[in-house]
């Protein structure tokens, strides 16, 4: 009886190891198996069997990108410049079997090797080179780790430069060259709004000198158009009283009165000269005659007497 308890225990013990020897790999992930330390095959997704007391699983390794940081590196530029630069390394396992077996330390590996790259690169490089060619650096350095790490069974993705650390004497030149180009950029600026306020200022003042020279000349338009209008108006007025007056019949009498209204108006004047037409002058000097008749009728006789006796002799 007690033997048979302690074979039940053995087949049970013996069932559970031999349940210990299946496994499960899961999706993005990868098993290097080795039987008698000696690799035998890389187990892809799925439910696989492990010989007992034969084979062992040498690694397991994941397929998915990974990321690594880096801490900061001392690199000397060419200008002998030392500054601190930290990296970011993008890669992936393509190759699980010789990334197991290519190299001890992978990690460790690319970490070297990113590192000596680095000082490689920027060793031919001057300071303001190094700090403006950030991705002609990062496509370099990708290229040299990816043909570098290939045996290992690595993909180098990409290689980012996160943190680029001048010396503190550097950062505070290049502080005061950049405080200087952003004076100097406001300077410009304030140049240019003070131009092109001057040109806008005097493009309203010509536009308004313009728009008051089109206005002296409308109004000087429209004042002669005026005073021609009213020219006309009195032109036509006095014609269209003659043509009344022709209408009426007037006689010979009427126009003489009215040249006679027409001489007083012109004695009226501050002329000094008068011009009296011949055929008016006999009857001004007869209305003169009268007038001195009525004034003095004594010599008024006495004169036409004489005038008879120096008509007799």
């Amino acid at each position: 009886m007690v033997g048979l308890i302690i074979f039940l225990v053995i087949v049970v013990v013996f069932l559970v190891y031999l349940a210990t020897r299946f496994s499960i790999v899961t999706q993005a992930n990868r098993f290097v198996v080795e039987r008698l330390g000696r690799y035998i095959a890389t187990w892809d997704v799925g439910i696989h069997f492990l010989l007992p007391f034969v084979d062992r699983i040498k690694q397991r390794v994941s397929i998915k990108e990974q990321v690594v940081d880096f801490d900061p590196q001392p690199v000397i530029t060419k200008d002998n410049v030392t500054m601190q630069i930290d990296t970011v390394v993008f890669f992936q396992i393509t190759d699980p079997k010789l990334f197991t077996y290519g190299v001890n330390f992978p990690l460790k590996a690319i970490e070297n090797l990113t590192a000596t790259t680095l000082r490689n690169i920027i060793g031919d490089l001057e300071l303001d080179e190094s700090l403006t060619s950030r991705d002609l650096i990062n496509e370099r350095m990708r290229q040299i780790l990816d043909e570098a790490t290939d045996p290992w069974g690595i993909k180098i993705n990409r290689v980012e430069l996160k943190n680029i650390i001048p010396p503190k004497d550097i950062r505070e030149a290049m502080e005061k060259q950049m405080r200087a180009e952003r004076e100097k950029r406001q300077s410009i600026l304030i140049a240019e709004g003070n131009k092109r306020a001057a040109i806008l200022n005097a493009e309203g003042e010509r536009e308004s000198q313009i728009l008051a020279a089109d206005g002296d000349k409308q109004s000087q338009i429209l004042q002669a158009e005026g005073r021609a209008q009213a020219i006309r108006n009195v032109q036509e007025a006095t014609a269209k009283g003659i043509e009344y007056i022709k209408a009426a019949g007037a006689d010979e009498a009427f126009m003489r009165l009215e040249a006679y209204k027409a001489m007083a108006q012109v004695a009226e004047g501050q002329a000094t000269k008068l011009i009296i037409p011949s055929d008016m002058q006999g009857i001004l000097g007869l209305t003169a005659s009268i007038a001195e008749t009525f004034k003095d009728p004594l010599k008024a006789g006495t004169k036409v007497l004489e005038d008879k006796e120096k008509k007799s002799k």
